[in-house]
């Protein structure tokens, strides 16, 4: 049986802080997280670097006190809506944690910050071959972006710089 805690993480709480850590390094180590651990200057400098953003809001599960799970989430804009927007960018549940249900409850919580934020829509992107992701999204309301079926779905593209 789980014992969870879940909580809006403070970067400042030493605790808050090595869990968010060590979850992304889990994350990173992963296949679906490209494999790789994060780098050293990551290990270095994220901690850091996210306590001087406003916009960053990040979701902690603990099970008996262990980091299990973890969502970060990212305040952008909607232009169309004028109004605010949360793109996640990481989901992480730890491998000893996974089929417990603890991304409903990541996702709860977020959902919950972004209407008291008065965001109008949750974004996120996920690998098409990250099936049990895909099918965790679609069961708490996901789907493709679309304006017009004509035309297609959105497409996440990136380019390095």
């Amino acid at each position: 049986m789980l014992k969870i805690q879940i909580v809006t993480a403070d970067l400042r709480n030493q605790q808050h802080a090595d869990a968010y850590l060590s979850l992304m390094s889990h994350y990173a180590c992963d296949p679906m997280g490209g494999g790789e651990d994060i780098s050293d200057f990551a290990k270095q400098n994220l901690i850091k670097t996210l306590l001087k953003r406003s916009d960053i809001f990040i979701v902690l599960i603990f099970n008996d006190g262990k980091p299990a799970a973890l969502l970060t989430a990212i305040e952008g804009f909607s232009t169309f809506a004028c109004k605010p927007l949360f793109n996640i960018h990481d989901v992480v549940v730890h491998k000893d944690f996974r089929g417990k249900g603890l991304t409903k409850h990541l996702f709860k919580k977020i959902e919950e910050i972004g209407k008291a934020r008065d965001c109008c829509k949750i974004t996120l992107e996920v690998l098409s071959g990250n099936e049990v992701a895909c099918k965790a999204y679609k069961r708490l309301g996901f789907s493709d972006y679309q304006l017009d079926p004509e035309f297609g779905s959105a497409l996440f593209w990136t380019k390095k710089i």
